[in-house]
């Protein structure tokens, strides 16, 4: 899969635009090999240095801090995973297989895009699903959040709300729904690899079960919507 896309990531995030320079863009890609291999935890900013062949300086010149690395990593994913919804149901009006075609969409958004050769989607899908709740469950998310930083989850949330309601308009929890589908697809990837007793999934060479489990209960909770009372 070869998909050209242009993402435009909140400045708040970065010092420097990464993808304007050429180290920019090494240092992303080197970031999500080293933090793939070593984990956040372990990872610094003079290692990644050591990985990108530059200074540390260097990288301190594009990112404050090894936070904003980690939320500028999850939003580039968020904004990727909102491009393959959005392209993947254009000039579909079936709002069921919208809904279908936006969750193999996401399930799916570790393929690889050899248009984007500083990032490898695999890696970084595995990152996400490893490290990627560790850029938002903080202390500092509040003030993270009015600054705008997780605009471009919500905005991809509301597509899904957006999509779940037209199927059921008086569905009582679009946004929640949305965002457990979505959180769903990580958490049990790395259920599946690390802690199989609390998923009922295999993922092996591809997330064929993710997605059927994933359908089951987005069309499961959809056709059984009780009443209003």
């Amino acid at each position: 899969m070869s998909v050209a896309i242009t993402i435009t990531l909140n400045p708040t995030l970065y010092l420097r635009d990464p993808v304007e320079t050429k180290l920019g863009k090494k240092i992303i890609k080197e970031s999500i090999l080293l933090i793939d291999e070593i984990g956040f935890e372990c990872f610094n900013f003079k290692k990644l240095a050591a990985s990108a062949d530059c200074t540390e300086a260097s990288v301190y010149r594009y990112f404050e801090n090894k936070h904003n690395l980690l939320l500028y990593l999850v939003s580039w994913y968020w904004e990727w995973v909102g491009h393959l919804c959005e392209t993947s149901t254009r000039n579909i009006t079936d709002p069921h297989e919208k809904l279908r075609l936006m969750i193999r969409a996401f399930v799916s958004a570790s393929r690889e895009n050899a248009a984007v050769p500083y990032v490898n989607e695999s890696v970084l899908h595995r990152v996400i699903i490893a490290e990627g709740a560790k850029a938002y469950h903080t202390k500092q998310v509040d003030k993270e959040n009015s600054s705008g930083v997780f605009l471009t989850y919500k905005t991809l949330v509301k597509k899904l709300s957006d999509v779940i309601l037209e199927i059921d308009s008086d569905f009582p929890y679009p946004h929640a729904l949305g965002t457990n589908l979505f959180e769903m697809a990580n958490n049990h990837v790395f259920f599946a690899k690390h802690l199989p007793r609390l998923t009922d999934i295999q993922v092996t060479d591809d997330f064929t079960q993710l997605e059927e489990m994933l359908d089951y209960f987005a069309f499961g909770l959809l056709a059984k919507t009780p009443p209003a009372k």
